[in-house]
């Protein structure tokens, strides 16, 4: 089984993305993860993204697709694969589905979308704060300090980095958006995508998406497995 996970950031995706392959026992596939760690080796297909980034470029689809094929070809996915962050765009979707068909047989089973609404995810990604001398980390509505602005462990100043004000927050959710939406359109007219409310506890949110997986018509997969 091949299930694509979609969430804004802030939305929880990784954390879910992490508890579903676990319980489902298939790998959980980051992009990013996975361009990092071939550069990282120095592989052929590393070599070849790391030159289109050192030139300031995007990496390819072609390149991208390549890596998560050769990915999925390894034991680690014999069971199938948990896609995170990837596709972002139309094109990269439909390079997916000609690279599923091509070398495994089979599209992709489902497509999860966690749905946060737009104020709650720039209050999960605005309110982080972090301390200048011992760096624990703080929320303003999560993870409060006691006294404002004071760490709790050290009484360090606590600071807030330019990754997490609100101006980044809403650049970061804007590009995102613009990308995504089309590609949930994309996957709803195909009958492959599940929403569910991401603006609850991390447990509800893992319930609801096994529920939902549970209904997805896979033959020997998804329902048998999460019953298992």
């Amino acid at each position: 089984m091949y299930i694509i996970l979609l969430g804004a950031p802030g939305a929880g995706k990784g954390t879910q993305a992490k508890l579903l392959s676990e319980r489902l026992d298939i790998a959980h596939v980051s992009s990013g993860d996975l361009l990092r760690d071939n550069i990282k080796r120095g592989t052929d297909l590393g070599l070849q993204a790391k030159g289109f980034m050192d030139r300031g470029e995007l990496v390819p689809d072609g390149t991208v697709i390549n890596m998560i094929v050769e990915h999925l070809s390894t034991p680690s996915c014999v069971h199938g694969a948990m896609l995170d962050g990837f596709p972002r765009t139309i094109p990269q979707a439909d390079a997916l589905n000609v690279a599923l068909q091509n070398g495994f047989r089979q599209g992709v089973t489902a497509v999860l979308y966690i749905k946060v609404e737009n104020e709650e995810l720039l209050s999960r990604l605005s309110g982080r704060w972090i301390c200048r001398s011992c760096q624990t980390p703080y929320h303003e509505v999560y993870n409060a300090p006691r006294v404002k602005g004071v760490c709790d462990s050290c009484g360090g100043e606590l600071y807030q980095r330019e990754d997490d004000t609100r101006a980044t927050a809403e650049r970061r959710l804007q590009v995102y958006f613009n990308q995504t939406l089309p590609l949930i359109d994309y996957y709803n007219k195909r009958d492959l995508l599940i929403e569910i409310d991401g603006q609850r506890e991390v447990e509800e949110v893992n319930r609801d998406l096994i529920t939902a997986l549970k209904k997805v018509e896979q033959p020997g997969g998804v329902t048998e497995s999460l019953l298992a």
